[in-house]
């Protein structure tokens, strides 16, 4: 039975690779993001749809429900990023900014996406959390452990309904736009000394998660989150 899979950000990094998994499957695909070119070439190549969408923007999101059928069974809230990269420091008007931008990008995206979509959906939402939510620094960290608190409330909302939420929290993953040309060779040491496995993460290992969460087996996984990120943050 062929689904219907939302990615946002879905053009590039996790969110591609997440698109690709369930493309594998003859899922219909729709992917959105902001940058049109990015994203028509990621459609093309996938044979996914894209839609030109801001998740932060109540009015783009509006405009996104037109384009999608009446029923998705999957919603992948995988748009944001930190925010920090590339922002000014400066006094506290600068700070509030800057604080404002990371939530906007890593929960209210998700919040609005979510909402939106809530009343078509069918099977499963799952949102794109971070290492950094249970143990990272500032404005990023605070909004990606907002999210995930947050997604109890959807999963309790969307439970009665069969509905599942949780929320896949990655470590350091390569292949993405996540450190923007920032990561220094010292600062990827350090990364990969505190996993247990000594790798890289990859996209696929993120995609394969968030694939089974959508999956017939994880009917009764609801709630959580799921850490991704070879043993550096290691919980019981």
């Amino acid at each position: 039975m062929t689904r219907v899979i939302v990615v946002t950000g879905g053009a590039t990094g996790i969110g591609r690779a997440t698109a690709e998994r369930f493309r594998a499957d003859g899922d219909e695909v729709v992917i959105t993001g902001r940058r049109e070119d990015v994203l028509a070439k990621t459609a093309a190549d996938l044979g996914a749809r894209g839609v030109v969408c801001d998740a932060t923007d109540p009015a783009q999101v509006e405009r996104l429900l037109d384009s999608l059928p009446d029923q998705v069974d999957v919603l992948v809230n995988n748009a944001g990023g930190n925010t920090d990269f590339g922002r000014p420091d400066g006094g506290l008007d600068q700070l509030k900014a800057n604080w404002l931008a990371n939530l906007e990008a890593n929960l209210i995206s998700a919040v609005l996406t979510t909402t939106a979509l809530a009343p078509r959906l069918t099977t499963a939402v799952v949102h794109l959390g971070s290492i950094a939510g249970a143990r990272g620094p500032g404005s990023y960290g605070a909004s990606k452990a907002a999210l995930a608190l947050w997604n109890q409330d959807v999963a309790a909302e969307l439970g009665p309904r069969g509905i599942t939420s949780n929320v896949v929290a990655p470590g350091f993953t390569a292949e993405t736009e996540f450190f923007q040309g920032r990561l220094t060779a010292k600062r990827r040491e350090t990364l990969l000394a505190a996993t247990m496995t000594k790798r890289d993460g990859r996209v696929e290992d993120v995609a394969g998660t968030i694939h089974f969460l959508a999956s017939p087996a994880a009917r009764h996984l609801t709630g959580q989150v799921l850490h991704v990120n070879g043993g550096a943050l290691a919980t019981r």
